[in-house]
C-alpha cells in the first residue's frame, strides 16, 4: 500500500507561481509512475505531468512549456513546479502513484494509489 499527501496548493494571481509536493510511504516509492492530474467539478479527471520510474518526464499540451514535473526518491516525493500560470489552470490537483506499469502512463486508470488532491486558483 501506497499513501499519498499533497501541499501546497493556494491562491495566485494569474502569471505567477506554485510549487506543489506530494509525499509517499512505502519502501519501493523509487520503482513506482509517478503523476498528477487535475479536475475541475463536473469534468474529467485531465492528465498534467508524469515522470517515469527512470525520471523521464512528459506532460500534458496544456501546460507544456509552464509546468515542470521531478522527484527525490531519497525523500519519497514528487512535485510539480507550476510557472505562469494562468486562470484556466483552476483545479484540484492530484498525484497518484503506477505499480503495475513501466514507461509514460497518460490514463488516470492506469494508476493505482492517489492523494486527497489540493486545490490550486488561479485569479485574474
Amino acid at each position: 500500500q501506497v499513501q499519498l499527501v499533497e501541499s501546497g496548493g493556494g491562491l495566485v494571481q494569474a502569471g505567477g507561481s506554485l510549487r506543489l509536493s506530494c509525499a509517499a510511504s512505502g519502501r519501493t516509492f523509487r520503482s513506482y509512475g509517478l503523476g498528477w492530474f487535475r479536475q475541475d467539478p463536473g469534468k474529467e479527471r485531465e492528465f498534467v505531468a508524469g515522470i517515469t520510474e527512470n525520471g523521464s518526464t512528459y506532460y500534458g499540451i496544456a501546460v507544456k512549456g509552464r509546468f515542470t514535473i521531478s522527484r527525490d526518491n531519497a525523500k519519497n516525493s514528487v512535485y510539480l513546479q507550476m510557472d505562469s500560470l494562468q486562470v484556466e489552470d483552476t483545479a484540484v490537483y492530484y498525484c497518484a502513484a503506477d505499480e503495475r506499469h513501466t514507461g509514460r502512463s497518460y490514463h488516470a486508470y492506469e494508476y493505482d494509489y492517489w492523494g486527497q488532491g489540493t486545490q490550486v486558483t488561479v485569479s485574474s
